[in-house]
């Protein structure tokens, strides 16, 4: 399994990465206080079980933290990764 390079993609809200030419996302809205609000997770059908999902979040989660952000994790893939890594739990308004 390839480690995946995510980015943020402002103009769409979202974090994406690439597998093989199709795109795993995790859609976000900026709430008024600045807080993302991470509501869905989406990873193609063929990559799924494989970790791509955990790598996104994880991705995306370490940049929120480089930017010094907050989140609500509205996606219920994204509450469940970080009851399973406590060390995110700070990124939660």
């Amino acid at each position: 399994m390839e480690n995946l390079e995510v980015k943020n993609n402002q103009s769409k809200n979202q974090f994406e990465a690439d597998l093989d030419g199709k795109t795993a996302l995790i859609k976000y809205r900026q709430e008024a206080d600045g807080t993302l609000n991470l509501f869905h997770t989406e990873v193609p059908a063929e990559f799924e079980g494989k970790g791509y999902g955990n790598q996104l979040v994880e991705g995306a989660l370490e940049q929120v933290r480089a930017d010094n952000l907050k989140i609500n994790p509205s996606c219920p893939f994204i509450a469940v990764f970080i009851k399973r890594h406590p060390e995110y739990a700070d990124l939660v308004k």
